[in-house]
């Protein structure tokens, strides 16, 4: 715990001497917020089972949602890996995961704020959005986000490892975001999902990873249930895996100082 705080505290110290570029990345997570617009002007033809207000809700907390569970692990670990560094992480008394993920949760308590003060201006913006959660929802979709991030984490990190064996991780990891992007209920609600496409994506890892949480946070009915295994399920399978590729790759690492 001491180990996991000092490297915390580092880690935070180090993200906010960058405040202009961590609003800078907020910024460029604002995809949800546009496709509120979008959204809210189609559901004016009362062709889809969201009202406008409805929409709005969702397309505000899946903002939230995406902002809580940004993850980058692939381009630091294969820039670390290329370039060497991961032999001097090697020779601390502490897996190289732990501090990438302390690293990440210091970036995204320093980037909160920016993200709260995002939220403010488009509430405002978007009175129909506003709304008072109930308590029980608002607890379950803040716990399913730190799930989502945990969840998103242990995939990503499973890629990177495979840059052991290839320098082309990150690109892997590009093509995985395409189906991140497209099943997840980042740009719709799984509502408006043709059936069959909605229901292979709810045997995928990705709609729990935005979706659940975000309609969760929204107040919109749905079913925890068997979401919540099916994410379980994709998280024990990529920590697995993880765990495999890393003694595999720490086996044929040959990196400067290694």
């Amino acid at each position: 715990m001491r180990k996991a705080l000092t490297l915390f505290s580092v880690w935070l110290a180090y993200m906010l001497e960058y405040r202009a570029e961590l609003f800078l990345w907020a910024l460029s997570g604002a995809l949800p917020l546009i496709l509120l617009g979008v959204w809210q002007e189609a559901a004016g033809s009362g062709a889809f089972p969201l009202s406008q207000a409805e929409f709005a809700r969702y397309f505000l907390m899946v903002f939230l949602v995406r902002q809580l569970t940004v993850v980058w692990v692939v381009w630091q670990f294969e820039e670390d890996l290329v370039q060497g560094k991961l032999s001097h992480k090697l020779l601390r008394p502490l897996d190289p995961f732990w501090e990438y993920l302390l690293a990440h949760l210091a970036e995204q308590a320093a980037r909160l704020p920016f993200v709260l003060l995002l939220l403010t201006l488009f509430l405002f913006l978007y009175p129909e959005a506003r709304f008072l959660p109930k308590a029980p929802d608002l607890l379950m979709g803040l716990g399913l986000t730190a799930l989502a991030f945990f969840a998103r984490f242990l995939m990503q990190y499973a890629l990177a490892l495979l840059a052991f064996w290839t320098e082309r991780a990150i690109k892997l990891e590009e093509l995985w975001f395409v189906l991140y992007l497209f099943l997840s209920g980042l740009i719709a609600p799984l509502e408006v999902f043709p059936e069959p496409v909605r229901t292979l994506a709810l045997l995928t890892p990705f709609p729990y990873l935005v979706y659940l949480p975000a309609a969760f946070l929204a107040g919109q009915k749905t079913s925890l249930f068997p979401g919540l295994w099916v994410l379980l399920l994709w998280m024990s399978a990529f920590f697995l895996l993880g765990r495999a590729l890393w003694r595999l790759g720490l086996n044929r690492y040959s990196g400067q100082g290694a």
